[in-house]
């Protein structure tokens, strides 16, 4: 439990400076929206691209792999088709199935992978998966759903490629693949750009909590806690009844799949809502939530299968 607390402590404090930034107002009424812009353009694919670049790609034919992409769908397909039948607009749909099932593989699963799993690699699948996969549609979904958005075939079989975060993931996961050689002077520019995502992240979060509402106080409140359930006990719960019964997986493996499902919403989801300006009341109230729960969460399945 201590990893855990330690992560989440981390998060926490950054979170917090970021608040106070917005009681001072030092970064004036712009400041959280310049830097949500700056960590989707900037920060983050570059924190991607290098990150990848040096991921292990085998891990993408693994089993728990597999798990984890059920998991993950099962319950963004469980968000999708409850907006589908509420009638809920593309925007909303698509940020609540990412609230529901896209976890914190980076800046709160690495620490809890070292110091709850004892292999930061472990958190590897479900990092690759969300990167490869999920972002690239969820984005791409976004893009398109836009006002003015354009529709040709030629627009939207090349959307995912004109948003930063996914040129950023592809370029790492193509420089894994060939074993290419990026120069330092090349490299260490671009870790340093991606070493400013996280907190830029944390602290536009931090920001934007300055005047809302407690986790379930807002007119999204349902929406929310229907998220937060689905990403704190339905996915989990999924992965280890896969993991159980349908693959049979080894304890260790088995409690790494369901500790990484188990993790919180991840906070750049908030940046993916305030940068297409859609639910960013849902984006928000549905991470600070989930992370809350998350630390209880993941303490439990430790106690059970650790």
């Amino acid at each position: 439990m201590t990893g855990v607390l330690t992560g989440f402590a981390v998060i926490g404090a950054i979170i917090a400076v970021g608040y106070l930034v917005a009681l001072r107002g030092s970064l004036g009424d712009h400041g959280q929206e310049v830097l949500s812009r700056l960590a989707f353009s900037v920060g983050t694919p570059a924190l991607l691209f290098t990150t990848l670049a040096r991921a292990d790609l085998s891990v993408i034919v693994s089993l728990p792999l597999l798990i984890t992409a059920l998991s993950t769908f099962a319950a963004a397909g469980l968000f999708v088709a409850a907006g589908v039948v509420r009638g809920w607009d593309v925007g909303r749909t698509t940020i609540g199935a990412l609230c529901s099932s896209y976890v914190n593989s980076g800046n709160l699963g690495i620490p809890i992978a070292v110091y709850v799993l004892g292999d930061a690699s472990l958190v590897a699948p479900v990092l690759l998966l969300q990167q490869l996969v999920v972002t690239p549609i969820a984005l791409a979904v976004l893009d398109l759903s836009r006002p003015g958005a354009h529709t040709s075939w030629t627009a939207r079989l090349t959307t995912p490629f004109r948003n930063p975060v996914v040129l950023g993931s592809l370029s790492g996961v193509a420089v894994a693949a060939t074993g290419l050689h990026v120069p330092d002077a090349v490299f260490d520019p671009i870790n340093l750009l991606g070493g400013m995502a996280v907190p830029g992240v944390l602290l536009a979060f931090g920001i934007s909590l300055r005047g809302a509402s407690l986790p379930g106080r807002s007119p999204e409140k349902k929406v929310v806690f229907f998220s937060v359930a689905l990403k704190s006990v339905v996915q989990p719960l999924v992965a280890w009844a896969l993991g159980r019964f349908v693959f049979d997986l080894p304890d260790a493996q088995l409690f790494a799949v369901v500790v990484t499902s188990a993790l919180p919403a991840a906070q750049n989801l908030f940046t993916y809502a305030a940068r297409y300006e859609t639910s960013v009341v849902l984006a928000r109230e549905s991470v600070l939530l989930s992370t809350i729960l998350a630390a209880p969460a993941i303490g439990v399945v430790a106690l059970l299968l650790g």
